[in-house]
């Protein structure tokens, strides 16, 4: 078992540990997110599938509008069915609440998501990224380049551009 990171949840008594559990070779067996409640010593497990990987995680906190979730980049499924999960799978973009309880997968599992920014002022998400069209695998021309705006109150997406 590996902690791979300590992510402070600002304004809460929650931190979270990026787990991973390896394998022969490196891989990745398995990955959580552990929640830890650092007055009760409470923890809550949020699981991944096998060999997902992490990218990122980012509070969003807006206090006048009673906002504070987590937003996470990470790669949770083989979209080619072969290799498990690798590089040339898809980031999903996924908003979990401070303690760990709520976990909502936001985009697509078949978008990928290259980048992303979170407006304040409007409470949304932009997320700019793609679907591989041919399934090749890879991006090139013949895929659909799209950008999504999802309502950070509700989870849902507004619209595609």
């Amino acid at each position: 078992m590996h902690f791979n990171k300590f992510t402070e949840v600002v304004g809460t008594e929650y931190v979270i540990a990026s787990i991973e559990h390896w394998g022969k070779m490196f891989e990745t067996k398995s990955s959580y997110l552990l929640f830890i409640n650092t007055i009760t010593n409470e923890t809550k497990q949020v699981d991944f599938p096998e060999g997902a990987y992490f990218r990122e995680i980012e509070q969003i906190k807006i206090d006048s509008l009673g906002i504070n979730l987590l937003v996470m980049t990470a790669r949770t499924v083989d979209l080619d069915g072969k290799n498990g999960i690798d590089w040339n799978d898809p980031t999903q973009i996924f908003i979990l609440s401070p303690d760990g309880k709520e976990k909502t997968q936001l985009t697509e599992s078949k978008f990928f998501v290259r980048t992303w920014i979170v407006n304040k002022l409007t409470v949304t998400i932009v997320v700019a990224g793609y679907y591989d069209t041919n399934n090749n695998g890879k991006e090139d021309k013949t895929d659909k380049n799209e950008i999504h705006i999802y309502d950070l109150k509700t989870l849902k997406l507004i619209t595609k551009i």
